[in-house]
């Protein structure tokens, strides 16, 4: 007999689950990861400095989703469908932005994706508009 300790359904997540240090984990670990993406464009390592930018705004959005569901967030890497499930107003831009950088997570993660040519003048760019993405997700945690 399974000791009742280990039974999923008998306790719910929510109850064990901190939801401030969940929020904490997936803002320190987004700073980590736009530092990283900082330092590795300095390397002139494009795809993977965008790779971690993404990273970092997606986790930016799941200390959202998690503050507004109270529970741990879905394992997607979809920025929109992120804002979505956080409730977050965002603007035609940002949308459209979100939207455009989820290449990113896929050449990333999947190396028969598309690939974008990039130049170190575009992915600084791309950066310094996943810089200000974040730091708009800041202010509104």
């Amino acid at each position: 007999m399974m000791d009742s300790r280990f039974r999923g359904n008998d306790i719910n997540k929510s109850q064990q689950m901190d939801v401030s240090k969940q929020i904490d984990y997936w803002r320190t670990s987004g700073d980590e990861d736009f530092s990283a993406a900082e330092s590795l464009l300095e390397k002139d390592h494009l795809r993977h400095c965008l790779f971690f930018a993404h990273l970092a705004i997606e986790k930016m959005l799941k200390a959202h989703v998690t503050r507004q569901i109270n529970d741990i967030p879905p394992r997607i890497h979809n920025l929109v469908r992120l804002a979505e499930k956080a409730e977050l107003s965002l603007d035609a831009e940002q949308i459209i932005f979100l939207r455009s950088f989820d290449i990113f997570q896929l050449e990333g993660r999947y190396p028969d994706s598309t690939q974008i040519l990039l130049d170190s003048k575009t992915a600084q760019e791309k950066l310094s508009k996943a810089g200000d993405i974040i730091k708009w997700l800041k202010e509104q945690l």
